[in-house]
């Protein structure tokens, strides 16, 4: 049962569960907290772990027509602030690490580690603009072929098959996202700025993880904003959803990182 915070006259949903130090764990796009289910279970036995449905998904409300990551990282805040929180760990899931970007730009003292789950620190390219503009016009007349079209894409081909029952989960918590929740999150994702720098100029543990076969965020790309970094760099040899198609070994690198923060 997650509880809830009113913000902007907005109701943000959230979670919080266990003791220690605390780990945020941020869903990305067309998911929800419900995303974290087993390692949320996990990370609690010897931590503090808080899980929250960003803005116009799961069962927190839009707050606008444009949700922008600096919009989504405020209200992660606010829930923070009213926990009263001062430090955490990050892990957030594409959309999710982009939120976390946000935070740890607007809120660096309140950051203890930072791990990007198929995620990236570069903003969308020109014809990453194109697809999105594109999606949230399809959006419109089409919204559920849509969206399950976007999550079979989000899986390596050779895990299709394979993992049909978690892909039909997924598609089912993303059709939960209302249709304004979903062009909001398109149009902030489509404005937000290189965040590159963090890798760059902050002290605190990093952890990047990519799929080989990710066919949103292109692995040769992607690996090359840890250059000159300290940021450690793991590769798995699937997918965008690490969570689903590398559970256990994802399991396992997070619970090591977590430790060493």
């Amino acid at each position: 049962m997650l509880k809830q915070l009113l913000y902007k006259n907005t109701k943000i949903a959230y979670s919080d569960t266990g003791k220690g130090t605390a780990v945020v764990l941020l869903h990305g796009f067309l998911e929800n907290s419900t995303m974290w289910a087993f390692y949320g279970n996990e990370f609690a036995q010897k931590n503090r772990v808080i899980t929250i449905d960003l803005l116009g998904h799961g069962q927190t409300e839009c707050l606008g027509y444009i949700h922008t990551m600096e919009d989504m990282a405020d209200a992660v805040h606010a829930v923070l602030h009213e926990l009263k929180i001062r430090k955490a760990i990050f892990v957030g899931h594409s959309m999710g690490g982009y939120v976390s970007l946000a935070f740890a730009e607007l809120y660096p003292e309140c950051i203890k580690g930072l791990v990007l789950l198929n995620s990236t620190t570069f903003a969308d390219d020109h014809e990453r603009k194109i697809n999105r503009n594109r999606a949230i016009k399809m959006a419109h007349k089409e919204y559920t072929s849509l969206v399950q079209i976007s999550i079979a894409n989000l899986f390596s081909v050779d895990n299709r098959e394979s993992l049909t029952i978690e892909m039909e989960q997924v598609k089912q918590e993303a059709l939960k996202t209302p249709l304004q929740g979903y062009i909001a999150a398109q149009e902030g994702m489509k404005i937000r700025k290189n965040t590159e720098q963090l890798l760059h100029l902050t002290s605190y543990p990093k952890l990047l993880i990519l799929g080989k076969k990710d066919g949103v965020l292109n692995y040769d790309n992607n690996i090359k904003q840890v250059e000159g970094t300290d940021v450690q760099l793991i590769s798995f040899p699937d997918g965008h959803m690490s969570h689903i198609e590398n559970k256990e070994a994802l399991l396992t690198v997070l619970l090591d990182f977590i430790k060493k923060c």
